[in-house]
């Protein structure tokens, strides 16, 4: 019997399930847990590590499951105990391991736990939640601002209290300087423990505790809009009061010793205002995070310049520290515009979608693959009557919302509503999606589809890509050059970000590289001490 290894997370490759929009079992128009077992072939075939399921948690759906009413039941809308017990079972016996999103630093306004603490102030839970009075001429505690628009304040009639929202009015935030709400919240992911998850994300990570003197934050220096879209103000204050306060160390840690009991894996989601210094504190040490994303790789800027800065960040914030954490990259998931379209901007078109695979899987860290760029989408163009997300709604119409992304998987382009669902779709399936459908790649070889398996499989079979350094190596706008390297094993990789020819110089010490094959990318090759990269191209080459 082979050896269990207990850092299969360190360069694992996560594939995101956003479960409203994979499968649809029972013809309702919602995607559900007995639909992702169904395609539990298909995921296996994509040769990735761990399925990561965006909530389906009891839930008013308010925003979309990422506002819980009960952490210890699954949804009617996505099936039940029984349905995730199964999907579990099932998963590991393809060999997935099954991550799920936890939602801690707040609930919906339909948990037990705001009903009872928002019917008086000496309750059992009156500080369960984050309450505050007033200013002396009715104004809210401070400047304070939601992620979602407008104050992170609002009125309770029944207390004559504020409460506090980081995001929607119907999202309280949790107390987290109230001991026996870290205790509970310690319950709810030990109950899941118990049923043997792998691991979890962790969503809003950052929020779990507020300033309790409750100082308003100062202007920003510069706005940031790496986090939220230019046109949110959100952007414009420095966040140092509202998030990432230095107690959420100490729980971070309780919260670790609860995972190290059970063996499971942790991936922390960081949006704050300086990311990699954040990811490096909630991961350093062993004791924490296992391991931590960022939005840095999720905005519009797109270039070799760009991302060579991002992860070279990360890695001198790592290399300052005795016992350093691991990151994962994200170029996709459900809060962002498809990467085709955001960086693309429509180009390359199959070649780029390779391109986004291979490159985001080859630099140093885990991957996080969004469900549907394994098939190429762009994103989706969603009319004002049909958005359902209502942070697009507020921010309409320089902010379109998530819903472009959201959209249901395609399955058979021929079938009505791309075989994803019998009925009407929660979102439409746009005509190009259709055509992109699983069942249209599955024979192709050269197709999306199956250059991410052959390229997820290969990368699986050279050690070296997964957990290996990484140095980079200076070169002109739209080359993205750099080393791999794993004590003798050194890989030289190199992509063409742009839609022209390029070629460049063998970097010194390269003089006898060899081409590696069966990576499947196209575009790349060595020619007298050059690498000529075609339009969107990528070269690996071995010492």
């Amino acid at each position: 019997m082979a050896k269990k290894n207990p850092d299969w997370w360190r360069g694992a490759v996560i594939y995101q399930i956003y479960p409203r929009s994979f499968k649809d079992s029972n013809g309702d128009g919602v995607g559900d847990l007995r639909g992702i077992i169904q395609q539990m072939p298909y995921l296996q075939s994509l040769n990735v590590d761990a399925l990561w399921i965006s909530p389906f948690f009891k839930s008013p759906m308010a925003d979309f499951g990422y506002d819980v009413s009960d952490y210890r039941e699954v949804d009617p809308l996505f099936g039940t105990l029984d349905d995730f017990d199964e999907l579990l079972k099932v998963a590991h016996k393809a060999k997935l391991k099954i991550i799920i999103d936890q939602v801690l630093s707040h609930t919906s306004d339909q948990h037990a736990w705001f009903k009872e603490s928002r019917s008086s102030r000496d309750n059992p839970k009156s500080d369960w939640y984050v309450w505050a009075d007033p200013q002396p001429d009715g104004t809210p505690p401070n400047n304070w601002l939601s992620v979602f628009g407008g104050s992170a304040w609002q009125w309770d009639s029944r207390r004559c209290q504020y409460y506090m929202h980081n995001f929607l009015t119907s999202q309280p935030d949790l107390n987290f300087h109230c001991k026996a709400v870290q205790k509970a919240i310690l319950g709810e992911i030990e109950f899941w423990l118990e049923r043997g998850v792998d691991g979890f994300r962790f969503d809003a990570c950052i929020f779990h505790f507020h300033d309790q003197q409750l100082r308003s934050n100062p202007a920003a220096i510069v706005a940031d809009t790496t986090s939220v879209a230019a046109s949110n103000p959100y952007g414009m204050q420095q966040h140092v009061y509202d998030k990432s306060q230095p107690e959420n160390i100490k729980f971070l840690q309780k919260l670790r010793k609860l995972l190290n009991k059970y063996k499971a894996a942790s991936i922390g989601e960081i949006g704050d205002d300086d990311s990699p210094s954040r990811i490096a504190e909630y991961t350093e040490g062993g004791d924490k995070f296992h391991q931590a994303y960022s939005f840095d790789l999720l905005t519009e800027t797109f270039s070799a310049s760009h991302i060579r800065k991002i992860v070279e960040t990360m890695e001198s914030k790592f290399a300052a520290l005795e016992k350093p954490g691991w990151t994962c990259w994200s170029i996709g998931n459900h809060d962002v515009p498809r990467v085709t379209t955001r960086w693309g901007k429509g180009q390359g078109g199959a070649q780029f979608s390779k391109l986004m695979m291979a490159l985001q899987a080859s630099l140093r860290g885990s991957v996080c693959l969004y469900q549907g760029d394994e098939l190429g989408l762009t994103e989706a163009d969603i009319p004002f009557e049909l958005l359902q997300d209502p942070y697009g709604i507020t921010f309409w119409p320089e902010f379109k919302g998530r819903d472009g992304c959201r959209t249901p998987m395609p399955w058979q382009a021929g079938e009505a509503h791309a075989g994803f669902t019998a009925g009407q779709p929660w979102l439409p399936i746009p005509a190009e999606h259709a055509l992109a459908a699983v069942d249209t790649q599955e024979k192709p070889r050269e197709s999306v589809l199956n250059f991410s398996r052959r390229f997820l499989a290969w990368r699986r079979r050279n050690a070296v890509l997964v957990t290996g350094e990484i140095q980079f190596l200076a070169t002109p706008e739209p080359i993205l050059l750099f080393e791999r390297s794993n004590g003798k094993d050194h890989v030289l990789v190199a992509f063409n970000l742009g839609d022209q020819t390029q070629t460049i110089a063998l970097p010194k010490g390269w003089d006898k590289v060899t081409a590696m094959d069966g990576h499947g990318l196209m575009g790349g090759a060595v020619d007298k001490k050059q690498i000529v990269l075609k339009p969107w191209g990528g070269y690996f080459g071995r010492m």
